[in-house]
Formats: structure tokens, sequence, C-alpha cells
């Protein structure tokens, strides 16, 4: 039987846990109900990638192990994805990677297509450039000391990738970079109540925050392709800009998005090293 290991990572009140994830279960942390939806959904999709990944004379072992001990029957996630998973165990080893692959990425597709209520669809981008592995961060003009990554909102019915390309050719005139990884989740911030008050009354709303879809960029051209008015398609936003470090980007950015750029940086962490 393959054996395959994987580490994941999810935030329990506050502070980041790594979970181990295995087919086998030993030496590991089996998933429970604890991890939280977040999690679990990231573990289904790697359950996906181990069966399909496996001869397939050694998927039932595989899927019957990984079931077994990492207590699938109590993880918590929408009933339909465990129901799933579960009657995956029925089905003849023959057919069941073709019944698995169809009816989980039509499921967990819908979970991470639908941010929460009440928050403003947004895109995030982390520009990395590969040579020195630092991360491309802004100073804002209408706060000088606040410096950031680029963001920006997802138009009606636009795609989260096609939007992120868009919003770093807007702030950054970059147009050499493609897309390597992105959180396959959404991450919201809440807006303080001034910076809500402001930003309704700009956008005409009543959002409470921002739920946000990160991508990783690879920059692959110079730093004068670098241009701060962007295309000349929207206002400029920033004043100045810099390479950074993972932890000064965090150290740079206004309280209130530090714990959306904690999390997005430690999904990148294997990029960025």
């Amino acid at each position: 039987m393959c054996h395959q290991t994987v580490v994941i990572s999810t935030k329990q009140r506050g502070q980041f846990q790594s979970i181990r994830f295995s087919i086998d279960g030993k030496d590991e942390t089996p998933i429970n109900s604890r991890v939280g939806l977040r999690a679990s959904v990231m573990a289904l999709c790697l359950c996906r990638y181990i069966i399909l990944s496996c001869h397939p004379r050694h998927r039932h072992q595989a899927l019957s192990a990984t079931a077994r001990n990492n207590n699938f029957s109590s993880l918590y996630c929408p009933p339909n994805h465990c129901q799933k998973f579960t009657s995956a165990l029925s089905i003849d080893p023959r057919h069941r990677h073709k019944r698995f692959r169809a009816s989980f990425c039509a499921q967990s597709s819908s979970i991470m297509q639908n941010p929460p209520q009440g928050y403003r669809r947004n895109v995030g981008i982390c520009l990395m450039n590969p040579s020195s592995k630092k991360i491309f961060a802004a100073s804002r003009l209408d706060i000088p000391d606040a410096w950031q990554m680029p963001q920006g909102g997802i138009d009606e019915s636009e795609d989260p990738r096609t939007a992120a390309a868009r919003e770093l050719r807007e702030e950054t005139g970059v147009t050499t970079a493609d897309i390597v990884a992105e959180v396959p989740y959404w991450l919201t911030y809440d807006f303080p109540p001034a910076v809500r008050e402001k930003l309704n009354r700009q956008w005409g709303s009543d959002w409470k925050g921002q739920a946000q879809k990160w991508f990783l960029f690879k920059f692959n051209g110079n730093d004068d392709e670098i241009n701060l008015l962007g295309d000349g398609t929207e206002k400029a936003e920033f004043g100045e800009w810099a390479w950074m470090s993972a932890e000064q980007v965090i150290n740079h950015a206004v309280d209130f998005k530090k714990p959306v750029y904690e999390e997005v940086l430690s999904v990148f962490s294997t990029y960025l090293q």
C-alpha cells in the first residue's frame, strides 16, 4: 500500500496548529471534529489526491485506512461531504476514483467559491521576487505609515484569478507575473468602526469587512516594470514600494489586517524559503 503524509495548518483560538495527516495513522495526529471546517475541507481535498495518486490496486486499502485512522466519521464538515466520502467505500474499487472525483470536486468547488455574507468580495496579491524570495509591499497614499500587499474588489461575475491579475496591473503596472499558488478558502477581516463608516460612505454600501481570495504571483520581470501609477485606468493608491520579508510585511501592516497576512504567508511559506 502507498504511504503519504501531509501537514495541514489551521488556526485555533488565534494560534496556528499543524496537523499531520497520514494514511496509516502511525505517529500522526488523527483529524477529528476539533480541526474545523477549513482544515476538514483541505483534508478531504488531500484524500482525493491520495486516492487518485495511488495505484488502482491499492486505492481501496488507502481509502479505507485513511477513513479508519483519521476518524472521518467525526470529521466536522457539511454532511454531504462526509456522506460522499463514506459512501465511496462501498463503490467498486474499479469505479471509485471516477465517482469520487466527480462528486467531491463539484461539492468542494461550491464551498471555496462562496464567501461569507456581509463581506465585500476581494482579492489579495502576494507578489514574490523569485530570486530573493521577498514580497512586494507598498505604502498607502492615504495612510503613509501603513504598508500592504496589493488588493482590490472583485467585479460582478468576475473570476477571482482574473480579478487578481487585473488588480496587480492596475495598482503596480506589473503584467509579467504568473500565479503559482492560492489560498484555497476565503479569508475575512472586519473594518474598524471609523474605517467601515468611511468606506461604506464611499461605496454606498454597508459591508462589515472584506472576504479575500489570496494568490501568490511569481514576478518574472525587472524592477523597472513596477509603476505605482499602475496602468492608468485607476487612481494611484501607493506612494512607495519595497521588497520585504514575510515578517516585515506583517510588521508594517495595519493591525486589523495582520491576522490575514499571517495566515496567507503561512500558507505560502514553502514558496518563500
